[in-house]
This record gives structure tokens, C-alpha cells and sequence, in this order.
């Protein structure tokens, strides 16, 4: 009659909840028995633990074995405990000391030979190890990934045997080095000068990218959405060391990331297709997996055709868009998935997309545009900060357009106005809870004044009014202004209204003035969404331009 026991790592999201594998042996009928939910996967196991122990040369006791995964209440999934249960099954029997379990902490899938297979999602094990003081063995192929957690100790085993081997003292398995760290410095995607007009839209993806401010752009086939979306990851400051960590570790859980190291080499772009299910964009399933939005964490997630979408999908996005986590519950368990991305969204104005076109090619009634446009909630746009209609930039006016700001140039003026909001409040605008807002965006009296009329005339919620506010702290920093002025306020109220200037004619401020004007290239888009307001109002607008 042996006991023995052995430290192992179980998934759930982003943690490694610790596992001890409990092997005893006693007479009976030989049989090896697994109990504490280890479901197919794991009754499957004692098969392969049999032929593995077996092709390795060791002995299989005539005993009765019974193997208990604890806790129990906790779902185990795969093979990723075999290797423990094979090293705990020599240790009850006696042919490996129990001395050496005590501080090492066991991960790895058993071939019929006594090999050792990747099980992938092995960071966070490789993190919780960490905390717990103890060492990790994982197969070969996870050694790299496992090795980036910061001061954790990893070895590299190819088989069962290698592992007997060092637990014994005999040879001690090789320890792995934590890949070099990826240089985030590199960007991808299409450069920012390379877009020819849409200076609006330049401007808002440059207050997106330095606040973390959801995006929207509305406009016509082919007038650059996509093109201006690709461009934002180039704008973006590269990832610090513990950004980088968390995108890892999230990107780690995806089953495609199994057996390979996956420290980030930038920031993440996600552009699904639309028509993927809730569970795809945010995360799901049995065992919850990470979904899209967690995958473009500190990246960005682009959503095309956003009227496309499943509706379920959408409303999917609120919760997390708001809070930056997405909280999966299922019966047995509860997981929890970061989801701090920068959306950004593009839609036509209507099914056939030419609404508002100088060409008058849009031949849809108001009806069928108001029906295509209601697809997408108004609570879920509420949640999106800047709205941008873009207009088709004519032939002659692309032939003539010169190179404006490139992103690298851009991008200076994001890190600096991060670098503000970091100094000051320790995170970006956009992540401003109301208690914070009221003491790090203080505004002037005629700011307030201006918030105060348009949120009464625009009759805006008091999410779209703090959300205001934030943008117009972000367009401050940009200006590196320490207060909130009257002219921050009036360009944010342009972007949250912008739809006001779908009728706007082609050629007017907002497609001929440069990046950096930012007052130049909002102009009209303000008078033309504060045409409701009243005189003072908009005499205040006007003179803050």
C-alpha cells in the first residue's frame, strides 16, 4: 500500500487554479481507477498510462490504483495531468522517492511510448508556479512558452524517463531560458500619410489611439474605412513589459498557440468576419476560451460591416466594452478573460451604401436606411465615443493630395499625451470612472456651460456626457492644455454627433484641413450638430473656433 502526491496546474481563463494529484495503491484486483472530474480525457488516461510506464521500463504494480484529481468540484480538461499521475503512480509504488515532488509542479501529456506531448496554455501554470515557490516540468515544446513568466523556473523534458531521471538526481533535465522579449517597437499595417484626405478621420483615429476611445466610422464603399482602421495599430505606443505579459498569456489559451511561445512581437489587430457568434467575439464555450475582443487586448478589434453582425453578438460587446473583463459563467465554474481592446467600428449608411453621395446614386427609401441603421442598438453606440462620416474623396482631389502626417509622427503625439494621462491618473482617459473624471478633467466655466446646453438640447445621457467629457480631456492632452477648454469640448461634441453632418457637401473643412488643425477640421461638423442649440450657444462654439 502506497500514497503518494503530486502538484499540477488546471485551466480557468487566465488562472492555474493548483490541482494535487492523489495516487494510492492497495491489494485488490488490479485496475487503475480516476476519480475528480477529469472527464473523457482523463478516463482515457489510464490506458496510455499503462502503455507509457510500460514502454518505458518501469513497473506497473498488480495492485488496485486509484487516482484522484483535487479538488474535486473543479473541471479538469485534456491530458495535461498524465504526466503527474505516471510520476505519482511510480512514487506510491516505490520506485521514485516522495521527497522530490514537494517542489516541482507537474504538466505534460503522455504518448504510448513514454514521450511527453505539448497541452499548450502552460504561461499561466508557469505564473501560479512562480507565486507558489515551486518548479515546473512541461514537455519540450511548452519550455519556451512557460519560460517567459518573469522568475520562474522551467525545465524541458522529451519523456517520462527524463523525468524519472531528474526527480531521482541522476541527470538533471535542462532548464529553460525565457525567450528574448520581441521588439514591440515594430508596427504593421498601411502608414497614416499614406491616406489621401479624410483628415478627419486621421484626427479622430489620433484622439482614439490617445485616449483608448471606441471608434465608429460611417461612410460610403471605398471611401477608406478599412484602410484608416488598419492604420490606428501604427499610432499606438508600443507595449511595456507587463502589457506584453498579459497579451501572452492571453494569447496563450488559444489552442493554435499550443507549443509555441507566443510573446507578442506587437500590438494586436483582430478583424473578424462578421457572422461570428457571441461566444467567438467574446469568449465561451464548455471550458471557456478567450473570444476576440479579450484576444485584441491593449490592441485593437475592428468590426466591418457592423450592421452585419448577429445582433446577440453586439450586445454581447457592451458589458466588456464598459468594463475591460469579460466574466463567463458556467455551472461548474466562472472565468474571467481581459478585455481591454480599442474598437473600432465601420458601417454604410444604408444597404446599398450611397446614402448622402453627391452622385445620388442611393436609391433606398428612409425607411429601409432607418431599418439598416437600427440594427446596431442605440445603448451599444452609446458605448462608442467618436463618430466619424467619412466622405467619397474625389478623383481630382486624390490625383492632387500631397503626404500629410505619417504615423510615426502621429504617434509621438500619442505617446506624449499617454505619457500626461499616465502621469497624472496612472491610466488612459477612456478608463476614467465618473470620481476620477471630476478630478483630473477639470473644465472651464464656458466648457461647462457648453456640456451643460448639449447635453440638454442633444438630450444626452449622462454615459454620453461623461464620455464627452473624456474625449475632450484626451483632445486637451493632445494640445497639451492642463485644463479642459470650450474648443475641447465643442470637437469632442462634433465626433459624438457627427451623424448631424451626413448631408455636409464634399470638399468643405473637414476634408481639405490637415491632421494636426484639429479646430479647422471640425468646424462644420459643429455647427452642423449644434444646429439645434440655441444662439448663445452656438455663438460660443463658433468663437472657441
Amino acid at each position: 500500500m502506497g500514497l503518494a502526491f503530486v502538484h499540477a496546474r488546471a485551466r480557468c481563463g487566465v488562472r492555474a487554479p493548483e490541482v494535487r494529484v492523489e495516487v494510492f495503491t492497495a491489494g485488490g484486483l488490479p485496475a487503475i481507477s480516476i476519480a475528480g472530474l477529469a472527464g473523457a480525457a482523463g478516463r482515457d488516461a489510464r490506458d496510455r498510462l499503462r502503455a507509457a510506464l510500460a514502454a518505458s521500463q518501469f513497473e506497473v504494480p498488480s495492485q488496485r490504483i486509484t487516482i484522484n484529481l483535487a479538488p474535486a468540484d473543479l473541471p479538469k480538461e485534456g491530458a495535461r495531468f498524465e504526466l503527474a499521475m505516471a510520476v505519482g503512480l511510480l512514487a506510491a509504488s516505490g520506485q521514485l522517492p516522495v521527497e522530490a515532488l514537494r517542489e516541482v509542479e507537474l504538466l505534460g501529456e503522455l504518448s504510448l511510448g513514454g514521450g511527453l506531448r505539448p497541452v499548450g496554455a502552460v504561461l499561466p501554470a508557469a505564473l501560479a508556479a512562480t507565486a507558489a515557490g515551486r518548479a515546473l516540468v512541461v514537455a519540450a515544446e511548452d519550455a519556451a512558452q512557460a519560460a517567459a513568466a518573469p522568475g520562474a523556473t522551467v525545465y524541458a523534458a522529451r519523456s517520462l524517463c527524463q523525468v524519472v531521471a531528474h526527480l531521482r538526481g541522476e541527470a538533471r533535465l535542462e532548464r529553460a531560458v525565457a525567450p528574448a522579449p520581441a521588439s514591440t517597437e515594430a508596427v504593421t499595417g498601411p502608414d497614416l500619410a499614406d491616406v489621401a484626405g479624410q483628415a478627419l478621420g486621421k484626427r479622430a483615429l489620433a484622439i482614439a489611439a490617445a485616449g483608448g476611445h471606441a471608434l465608429r466610422f460611417l461612410g460610403p464603399p471605398g471611401c477608406g474605412k478599412t484602410l484608416l482602421a488598419r492604420c490606428l495599430p501604427g499610432l499606438l505606443p508600443p507595449l511595456d513589459a507587463d502589457e506584453a505579459l498579459e497579451v501572452a498569456l492571453v494569447h496563450s489559451l488559444v489552442p493554435a498557440a499550443r507549443g509555441l511561445a507566443v510573446w507578442p512581437q506587437a500590438r494586436p489587430f483582430r478583424a473578424p468576419l462578421h457572422g461570428a457568434s457571441a461566444a467567438a467575439l467574446v469568449g465561451g464555450g464548455a471550458l471557456p476560451r478567450p473570444g476576440e475582443l479579450s484576444l485584441a487586448h491593449h490592441g485593437v478589434l475592428f468590426l466591418d460591416e457592423l450592421p452585419e453582425w448577429p445582433r446577440a453578438s453586439l450586445e454581447a460587446l457592451r458589458e466588456p466594452l464598459e468594463s475591460g473583463q469579460v466574466h463567463i459563467a458556467r455551472a461548474a465554474l466562472q472565468a474571467e478573460f481581459p478585455a481591454r481592446a480599442l474598437l473600432v467600428a465601420a458601417m454604410n449608411p444604408c444597404p446599398c451604401g450611397w446614402a448622402g453621395d453627391p452622385s445620388g446614386r442611393c436609391a433606398c427609401p428612409a425607411e429601409a436606411i432607418a431599418r439598416y441603421q437600427g440594427r446596431v442598438s442605440g445603448p451599444l453606440l452609446d458605448r462608442i465615443d467618436l463618430h466619424v462620416v467619412l466622405r467619397r474623396v474625389p478623383a481630382a482631389a486624390m490625383a492632387q493630395a500631397t503626404r500629410g502626417e505619417s504615423s510615426a509622427q502621429v504617434r509621438e503625439q500619442v505617446r506624449t499625451a499617454r505619457a500626461r494621462q499616465q502621469a497624472r491618473q496612472g491610466r488612459p482617459n477612456a478608463h476614467l470612472d465618473p470620481a476620477a473624471l471630476r478630478q483630473h478633467a477639470a473644465a472651464s466655466p464656458a466648457a461647462l456651460h457648453l456640456l451643460e446646453t448639449a447635453g440638454e438640447r442633444l438630450a444626452l445621457s449622462g454615459r454620453a456626457l461623461h464620455r464627452l467629457l473624456r474625449v475632450a480631456r484626451t483632445i486637451a492632452d493632445l494640445a497639451g492644455e492642463a485644463r479642459v477648454e470650450a474648443a475641447a469640448v465643442a470637437e469632442a461634441l462634433a465626433f459624438r454627433a457627427s451623424d448631424a453632418c451626413a448631408a455636409a457637401p464634399v470638399g468643405d473643412a473637414c476634408a481639405a484641413a490637415p491632421v494636426g488643425d484639429a479646430n479647422a477640421a471640425s468646424r462644420h461638423a459643429n455647427l452642423e450638430a449644434l444646429r439645434t442649440m440655441d444662439a448663445p450657444a452656438r455663438h460660443g462654439v463658433v468663437d472657441a473656433h
